[in-house]
């Protein structure tokens, strides 16, 4: 496929069985009260903020992951956002690991509107080991059996996923930001290649591309990606690989995160199609 706002038209006008291929981000935050942690914008993503960016970015839909470390209130706002717009949003929840009522959560948060699993991440070093001293142990079954997919940001522990993923194969696990270092840039980002597309022989196992432009160390289209891509396209395939974007803490538009992707000229339409909505509303069970 050529470059350019041609290429780009060509592409979002591509049909199937009529319909033009729905775009659908794999992570956005939105918060209405607290500081968003740094790289984030500091101010409030609202609502009404994330509808106006999506439409001017052409993206049909996004998975909400409510920021409930700096707003304890945002699992209610993804609701909202559901309630509010039904076509646009679903929801992996974030509801608190360490209450007594904790396991309850996971059994139940299920029949809450958009609710469609959950997405943790321990970067505190209060929960940093978490994963892995034996504290979630409960976890795991819990959403096996509750039938909820999670999202985690497991760069530091990426071989112990595996071992989760062998020993609870209908639990669906998906790797948060292709396993990069955090606030790192270019190939220092990927130190954990080896480890992540290891983790492909556990059918159980995908990787939200989320959060790309933020990671390259050159401008846009960010080209110095691409070989990062094809690392984790030739392990997972179209069909456990999730475009997203992060988009509170890019470095460019959403605009952009979509053309950048929807360029890269080794990939066939129908897998783009796979890869930036398709696969993950099969992953996670959302209907559109």
């Amino acid at each position: 496929m050529n470059g350019g706002a041609r290429s780009v038209r060509v592409w979002r006008q591509t049909t199937c069985r009529g319909k033009h291929m729905p775009i659908i981000d794999a992570q956005i935050h939105l918060w209405r009260k607290g500081i968003g942690t740094l790289p984030h914008q500091t101010a409030p993503y609202l609502l009404e903020h994330a509808i106006r960016d999506m439409v001017a970015a052409g993206v049909d839909g996004a998975l909400i992951h409510p920021p409930a470390s700096w707003d304890p209130d945002s699992n209610e706002q993804a609701v909202e956002a559901v309630q509010a717009h039904p076509d646009r949003f679903r929801i992996l929840a974030y509801p608190p690991l360490d209450r007594p009522e904790s396991p309850d959560f996971i059994r139940s948060w299920k029949e809450r509107p958009g609710m469609l699993g959950f997405r943790f991440y321990f970067n505190k070093p209060e929960n940093r080991r978490w994963p892995v001293d034996g504290t979630l142990d409960w976890l795991w079954p819990a959403a096996e059996a509750a039938g909820m997919p999670l999202a985690l940001l497991a760069a530091d522990w990426l071989p112990q996923l595996g071992e989760i993923a062998a020993r609870h194969p209908g639990l669906k696990l998906m790797v948060d930001h292709m396993g990069t270092l955090r606030g790192a840039k270019g190939d220092a980002a990927f130190p954990n290649m080896r480890q992540l597309t290891a983790l492909a022989r556990y059918p159980n196992v995908a990787v939200k591309l989320t959060g790309g432009p933020f990671y390259a160390d050159d401008a846009y289209p960010f080209k110095s990606l691409h070989r990062h891509y094809r690392a984790m396209y030739d392990a997972f395939g179209p069909d456990r690989l999730f475009w997203g974007t992060d988009i509170t803490k890019m470095p460019c538009s959403w605009k952009q995160c979509v053309t950048h992707f929807q360029e890269i000229d080794w990939l066939s339409d129908a897998d783009k199609k796979r890869i930036m909505g398709d696969a993950l509303c099969d992953w996670i069970g959302w209907t559109r």
